[in-house]
């Protein structure tokens, strides 16, 4: 099963590098199902990959001039908060056993995957909307679209602090309706908001956990191969029309989670 793991590991880099989200999504389900790791790990080992290789993928938007520094100010600063809060204070207080009624038992690492589930159904659900781009104009004015943005970025470093996703699959659709980025500048910034995250909550905790450095560092240079040649394909692709493809994939691997941690 290995070996599909590494193959799957080119896949979330060249998502990442294509759509500038959505391929974190998958680097917990390969490295619980495929290396066999359990899922309080894989969610500190996806917050490596993940904001190892979103680092790399954003190289070309800086130099293309196409990440917008205040965004990720505004975004960033409160998703950076709550992930630190969340991998160091909130994680902890959840119990090894969560539920127990007679033999039925949801264990921390069952009730981690189904928290991702459920965030897989809600980003295949977005990816599989036809278009971002809001079809009626709301009116915001210029500090409430900031605040709006600054409470979306505190939820979304909930979401990775748990289950370790970037979170592109959330940015990406407020950087573009709430804060009307170009999309191609909302790849960018997206990129550079999701290696901040992953990368503080990583080192945030890291010290908890017994880290396998050769593991890790082999599968985020096969997902940093995946994110050059998505950034590569990008040029000749448009992402956008791939995005509802991936996205019904996305919700049949989280329909299988569901599946396979309620009746094993």
């Amino acid at each position: 099963m290995e070996i599909f793991g590494y193959v799957a590991s080119v896949f979330i880099g060249i998502s990442l590098g294509l759509i500038g989200g959505g391929g974190s999504i998958l680097t917990v389900p390969v490295l619980v199902y495929l290396f066999g790791i359990d899922a309080f790990l894989a969610t500190e080992y996806s917050l490596f990959i993940v904001g190892i290789s979103s680092l790399v993928g954003s190289f070309s938007y800086f130099k293309k001039g196409l990440v917008d520094l205040k965004t990720v100010f505004v975004f960033g600063i409160p998703s950076i908060i709550s992930i630190f809060l969340t991998r160091n204070y909130l994680l902890p207080l959840i119990p090894d056993e969560v539920f127990h009624v007679n033999n039925w038992v949801i264990t921390k690492d069952m009730f981690l995957l189904l928290i991702f589930a459920g965030l897989m159904l809600v980003s295949s659900y977005k990816m599989i909307q036809k278009s971002l781009e809001l079809k009626t104009e709301t009116v915001h004015s210029v500090k409430s679209k900031m605040i709006l943005a600054a409470g979306e970025g505190s939820i979304v470093g909930v979401l990775t602090g748990l289950v370790g996703a970037g979170g592109g699959f959330m940015i990406i659709p407020a950087l573009v309706n709430l804060l009307k980025t170009p999309m191609k500048v909302a790849i960018g910034t997206s990129l550079v908001i999701i290696s901040l995250n992953s990368l503080v909550g990583f080192f945030s905790s890291m010290n908890h956990l017994k880290i396998e450095w050769g593991f890790l560092g082999t599968v985020s240079a096969i997902a940093i191969t995946g994110i050059l040649i998505g950034a590569q394909l990008s040029k000749k692709i448009d992402g956008k029309k791939l995005k509802p493809a991936f996205g019904w994939f996305i919700l049949a691997m989280g329909i299988y989670i569901i599946i396979n941690e309620l009746f094993p």
